[in-house]
């Protein structure tokens, strides 16, 4: 008797390593995560199926099948609203981003009484102003574009300072050492 209880363990032990299932996982109300072998609504697959020699060989039944079809198809519309979800808070940000970017901008083009812009030598070239008038009434459009609407600018409000620019160090010329001792 003793002998057959490890061979039976053994048999017991092959069997459930071929006999794999999908495993779904949800949360209840209370926040309780549960796990089962039985898809329930809400709920994810977490390990998929390792087909085994008899899963192959024998037919399954239509149930079986158009179940298996309708899992697919609910991780599949899953996915796609999750990816969905994602674009659509990517999108946000960027919009966002893009918003803070052209009221600091229209910000700027208010309150400094020059306005300029740097050719591709790096020289700046001041606007007339109806240039001046012009790049603001741009720069409200696009702030109207990206924002949906134009905040109100307060005259009473202090201006801000300007930031220093800190001067840029001027490299050192490369000298070759072998021309400079030259006798």
């Amino acid at each position: 008797m003793l002998r057959r209880v490890p061979f039976i363990a053994l048999i017991l032990a092959g069997t459930c390593t071929l006999a794999q299932a999908d495993v779904y996982r949800w949360v209840d109300e209370l926040g309780v995560p549960h796990y089962s072998d039985q898809w329930v609504p809400g709920s994810q697959v977490i390990k998929t199926p390792k087909l085994h020699p008899r899963a192959e060989s024998a037919p399954r039944p239509s149930g079986q099948k158009s179940l298996a079809a309708s899992n697919d198809k609910m991780s599949a519309q899953l996915a796609d609203q999750e990816n969905a979800r994602t674009v659509q808070q990517d999108v946000a940000r960027t919009r966002d981003a893009q918003c803070k970017k052209a009221q600091q901008v229209y910000a700027a083009a208010i309150t400094h009484r020059r306005v300029y812009k740097t050719d591709a030598t790096g020289e700046r070239n001041y606007l007339s102003d109806a240039d001046i008038d012009a790049y603001r009434t741009q720069t409200r459009k696009e702030v109207q574009d990206a924002c949906g609407s134009v905040p109100k600018f307060d005259p009473d409000a202090p201006i801000p300072e300007p930031q220093p620019i800190e001067p840029k160090p001027i490299p050192e010329p490369k000298v070759n050492p072998a021309a400079a001792t030259s006798p």
